[in-house]
């Protein structure tokens, strides 16, 4: 690794180390659901055991996580160099600044679709307990809490990227007299 890839690894000039502590935080945040997934594609007892998942379906719920994960990972951009300059290993654009609405709006974005997301998910998941689906699909109480302590943490991830963009907009747009 050359010096200047190590360099990008480091935090950004400005950043402090709550939105530092934030990006970390959000990159770990999707990994309790992501565990939950492959346990249940492992025939783990997390919800119930009668429903048999097709391969084709286990394979989309590990790619699930993955993606996720990658996902999530990507706030750490927010606050390290990568997410303001490109890699100078890249062929005629390495080692150019990334204009801040680059990565401010996707961001903004996707804060935007994950809270959506996860609000329509508990208001759904919280409509089937009411219907009794909830129990068919996680008929112990264990699977239950073991679901929500897995799946709770989700509702911050759009929140808390909205902060962390704001934090990243602001630190990247020059200071008017």
């Amino acid at each position: 690794m050359s010096l200047s890839t190590k360099s990008l690894l480091l935090p950004a000039a400005g950043v402090t180390p709550v939105a530092r502590r934030l990006a970390h935080f959000l990159a770990l945040i999707t990994l309790p659901s992501g565990l939950w997934r492959i346990a249940l594609v492992a025939g783990l007892p997390v919800a119930n055991t009668a429903i048999a998942l097709p391969f084709s379906e286990r394979v989309q719920i590990v790619g699930l996580s993955l993606v996720a994960e990658v996902l999530a990972l990507l706030s750490l951009g927010l606050v390290q160099r990568w997410g303001e300059v490109v890699p100078g290993w890249l062929p005629l654009v390495g080692g150019r600044p990334i204009h801040r609405l680059a990565a401010t709006v996707p961001a903004a974005l996707g804060a935007t679709a994950l809270t959506v997301l996860w609000t329509f998910a508990t208001v759904n998941m919280l409509r089937g307990t009411v219907s009794g689906g909830f129990d068919y699909l996680f008929p112990t109480v264990l699977q239950k809490v073991v679901l929500l302590v897995c799946y709770v943490p989700l509702l911050a991830w759009g929140p808390l990227l909205a902060v962390l963009t704001v934090a990243y907009f602001r630190r990247r747009t020059p200071a008017r007299p």
